[in-house]
């Protein structure tokens, strides 16, 4: 059985790291840059992103929270739809950069949207 403190700390760190790829290549996307044609920038947030998810079940399933069941987590969810739409209109499919800017700040707000309805685990969050 995985324990509880090691599935919620690679939760945590695949968070980290999901969020430093969206930023790095936020960046990149505004600046233009070759970089986001390299074969891990376009990889490496797809397999973040599946541990992200992987241990986010694991710690709901560990814990017995599901979302429809208990109010912060399906917040947590709803939130994280919202996360990656805005996520790929920033990264892809806004079509001026004042779109893709307005996204990606938006992106952000709803990230610490989501980190504070985790961490106070109300679905009120830092609105509350």
């Amino acid at each position: 059985m995985i324990d509880y403190s090691l599935l919620k700390s690679v939760h945590v760190t695949a968070v980290a790291t999901s969020l430093s790829l969206f930023v790095l290549r936020a960046i990149w996307r505004m600046r233009a840059s070759e970089r986001l044609t390299a074969r891990w920038v376009r990889v490496a947030p797809h397999i973040v992103d599946t541990v992200l998810l992987a241990s986010a079940i694991g710690l709901a399933l560990m814990l017995e929270n599901y979302p429809g069941t208990h109010a912060w987590l399906t917040a947590k969810v709803a939130g994280l739809v919202a996360y990656i739409v805005l996520g790929s209109i920033a990264l892809k499919r806004g079509r001026t950069p004042a779109a893709r800017g307005f996204a990606f700040v938006a992106a952000l707000v709803v990230f610490g949207y989501i980190v504070s309805v985790a961490i106070t685990k109300s679905p009120k969050g830092f609105l509350g």
